[in-house]
């Protein structure tokens, strides 16, 4: 004989995690720290702008001393820095000084 009655029982359970909640503050976050980590090179380091100054500065500097009053000057009409007078080649003698 068969039996008629079947219990057929069937349980479903669905768990659901939410991940990934937070990787919209993370983003911020780490855009947030960009920004200040750029922001402080800028303050606090950044390019020197003396360095990359293209327009060039003329620096004059004047030492006075008490002493050696007596000796006489250097050469102040001596060429400015970067227009210096071209070496002799070799054997040839160097240009006299105009002193007659």
């Amino acid at each position: 004989m068969s039996d008629s009655t079947h219990n057929n029982h069937t349980t479903t359970t669905t768990t659901t995690r939410e991940t990934g909640g937070n990787s919209g503050i993370a983003f911020i976050v780490g855009i947030l720290v960009v920004v200040v980590a750029f922001l402080a090179w800028v303050i606090f380091g950044g390019a020197d702008t003396a360095a990359t100054d293209a327009g060039g500065s003329n620096v004059n500097i004047t030492v006075q001393s008490d002493e050696g009053a007596g000796t006489p000057a250097a050469n102040t009409d001596a060429a400015p820095a970067g227009e210096t007078a071209p070496a002799p080649a070799d054997g040839e003698a160097a240009p006299a000084a105009d002193g007659n």
